[in-house]
């Protein structure tokens, strides 16, 4: 499976985990590699693709840095350096969704995404990938899904989406921020989990939400690890790191048995004084490891863990 990651994070001077977190996983995979998986270096998009879905001041605000108020709106600090960060993490899911049609499952290292909104950014989400990807797809004739998983409501793709034909979204959280108005039923599902023996109850019957429309020819799978005990940032007390592998796993063998291509990638995870970055790693590792299994695999016949880098044109206009 074709992961899609980038090295212009450690550029950026806002160290907080949204950004930071993509270069230590990449590090981790080249490192300790897990079986099936080639890292690819992320393609840019440019600013014509970002005015797809956001106003064209807020992406110019985003380039230059003025103005200010507007530059920060998504609550990162802002420096020459955000700019390539946020476009090749953009460009990530981009490619990784085009590389799931292909090779059935594909993954971006890409946080920072579902809370951004057409004129501006908003909880450490600067660009909404996942409504840039959903839309475009749909627009080519595709029905998209964006399963959110984040521990907060993804309501930035919400507010992007909704008016979208052959979008649906299917969300699980377990903090209220973010919540939207489900309005239209039969194209968004939004449940918040407040207690641990819910939660992968909640998941099955988002899954089973979009079996009952028309059938995903893609499915975005937005992966935060946030919904972990020990995060201090959207945590619930008893959803321990077994069960979000059992949570991915879900997914995974869900896409698997209706044959969906599915695209994943990072969200929230977070350290704090009970979860270290190691852990954080570790939990995203896992999400990885799920769907990697899903796409067309290895060569025949290898039996190793193996990671392959190899370069991707940018993605212009």
């Amino acid at each position: 499976m074709k992961v899609f990651t980038h090295d212009t994070a450690a550029d950026v001077a806002d160290g907080f985990d949204t950004i930071r977190k993509a270069g230590e996983i990449a590090e981790s995979l080249r490192t300790n590699p897990l079986w099936g998986i080639e890292l690819v270096e992320a393609p840019f998009v440019s600013e014509a693709d970002l005015t797809e879905i956001h106003d064209a001041d807020y992406v110019e605000a985003v380039r230059t840095g003025q103005p200010h108020d507007l530059a920060v709106s998504s609550g990162l600090k802002w420096s020459e350096a955000l700019w390539d960060s946020v476009c090749a993490s953009t460009g990530a899911v981009v490619a990784a969704a085009e590389d799931a049609l292909v090779d059935g499952a594909a993954f971006a290292l890409s946080a920072g995404l579902h809370h951004a909104r057409v004129g501006g950014g908003s909880g450490y989400c600067t660009f909404n990938a996942l409504a840039l990807v959903a839309r475009r797809h749909a627009l080519a004739g595709r029905c998209v899904v964006v399963v959110d998983l984040d521990a907060h409501c993804g309501g930035g793709t919400w507010s992007i989406l909704r008016d979208v034909d052959g979008v649906g979204q299917a969300d699980v959280a377990t903090s209220a921020y973010d919540a939207y108005d489900t309005g239209v039923a039969h194209r968004t599902y939004l449940e918040r989990v407040t207690a641990a023996g819910r939660y992968l109850g909640a998941v099955e019957r988002a899954l089973a939400w979009i079996e009952d429309g028309d059938r995903p020819d893609l499915v975005l799978y937005n992966a935060g690890v946030d919904p972990h005990e020990r995060c201090s940032t959207g945590g619930l007390g008893g959803v321990t790191t077994q069960m979000l592998a059992e949570r991915d796993a879900l997914v995974a063998a869900w896409c698997r048995l209706n044959d969906i291509a599915v695209a994943g990638v990072l969200a929230g995870g977070y350290t704090g004084p009970r979860l270290s970055s190691a852990d954080v790693v570790g939990l995203h590792r896992q999400t990885i490891a799920a769907l990697a299994p899903l796409a067309s695999g290895p060569t025949a016949g290898e039996s190793t863990p193996h990671v392959r880098t190899r370069n991707r044109p940018d993605l212009a206009g």
